[in-house]
């Protein structure tokens, strides 16, 4: 008697045959689109206002057949703006499913993937060199992101917006109806938005201050041991700020001024006489600090020693998100202009020179937990 082995086993019966028409026929059907983020020296997000809509987009567009998301990106660019541009990175993918309620109802929709890819940062000879085609653009715009995203309807805002925050972070966002597939990334979850800022003008003296000028405000480029600094985020006004504040009556000094902020705001424990100043910005009116006259803007560094649990901020009885960021990522989302990277820089290679921080590079920004950290 033979003893059937594993190599006698029957055959798997064969599977029908589907032509290549047939499965062609099977495959799911959809639109493709890709736009440009572009942005200006001031981190203004381009806009073009279409003739056939109200709405105001990124420059972008559908593919033509055989186009893949770069193809499109140089095409619509050029025809859209009148430049030649590479592509850069991919920073945000949508998937945008039919029934969407921001699609007309009564569009054929077969539901539509939309790439954002990184155009860079335009030049005023590159704004100079900007051409529009007159029968399908009114125009354009460098917009901040709250203003970009109320021009638009809320599927492309909410991709625009997804977009950028990865550029500033250095990622790149997966959505799913303007949501976010998996975890939401910080700058997302706080919802922060991008502006330039008051005094963005106002020239960096990284010298002392005059002694005939008051200093009402002390804020710091605190250091983590991996070389990033804490960003605070006001849940009322989701905007990037550095640690710091108004020095008060009570405070003896500026730098206690900034050590008492960072504990109020962000539960930083700063390295005990290791709070130096970097420079300063000069404001000509004091305006926001009731017409006080002429005034010194303190910047200072100084390194973290630990992070302790969110707790409320005395001053405004909001509890702010802490976050960090390389200091060129933090020089992005603080709106300062070049003054703002040149503080960057400064405060980067004292850390490094003085305390022996390390030089951090642009990585994901990421969230300081509730519960804080111990270093």
């Amino acid at each position: 008697m033979n003893t059937p082995t594993h190599g006698d086993a029957a055959a798997e019966p064969e599977q029908p045959k589907t032509s290549q028409e047939e499965y062609a026929r099977s495959r799911h059907a959809v639109w493709l689109g890709a736009a440009a983020l572009m942005t200006d020296e001031l981190g203004r997000v381009l806009l073009v206002k279409p003739t056939y809509r109200r709405q105001w987009l990124l420059p972008g567009g559908g593919a033509e057949p055989g186009e893949g998301p770069g193809q499109v990106f140089r095409r619509e660019v050029h025809e859209e703006l009148g430049l030649l541009r590479t592509p850069g990175e991919v920073l945000a993918v949508n998937w945008v499913a039919p029934g969407h309620p921001d699609v007309a109802a009564d569009l054929p929709f077969p539901g539509e993937v939309r790439y954002v890819l990184d155009g860079g940062t335009l030049t005023e000879q590159d704004i100079e060199a900007l051409r529009l085609p007159a029968d399908e653009l009114h125009g354009y715009e460098f917009l901040d992101s709250r203003a970009a995203a109320e021009r638009m309807i809320p599927v492309d805002a909410q991709l625009m917006l997804a977009a950028l925050r990865a550029r500033l972070s250095g990622t790149t966002a997966h959505l799913d109806g303007g949501r976010h597939v998996g975890a939401v990334p910080p700058l997302d979850l706080h919802e922060v938005h991008t502006r330039p800022r008051d005094g963005r003008d106002w020239p960096w003296h990284p010298d002392r201050v005059p002694d005939r000028l008051p200093v009402p405000q002390a804020w710091g480029w605190l250091f983590a041991p991996d070389g990033r600094v804490v960003l605070v985020i006001d849940p009322a006004d989701p905007l990037a700020m550095l640690p710091g504040g108004t020095v008060e009556a009570t405070d003896t000094s500026p730098e206690a001024a900034l050590v008492r902020e960072a504990v109020e705001e962000a539960q930083l424990t700063l390295a005990p006489g290791r709070v130096e100043r970097l420079g300063w910005v000069h404001d000509a009116t004091g305006d926001v600090y009731g017409g006080i006259g002429e005034c010194a803007r303190l910047r200072l560094a100084a390194p973290i020693t630990g992070v302790g649990p969110s707790t409320i901020d005395p001053a405004s009885g909001r509890r702010f998100a802490r976050l960090l960021a390389a200091p060129e990522q933090a020089a992005a989302l603080l709106g300062w202009g070049d003054q703002g990277y040149q503080q960057a820089a400064q405060s980067a290679r004292l850390a490094h020179e003085r305390w022996g921080i390390p030089l951090a590079v642009p990585s994901p920004i990421t969230e300081i937990p509730a519960e804080g950290i111990g270093w």
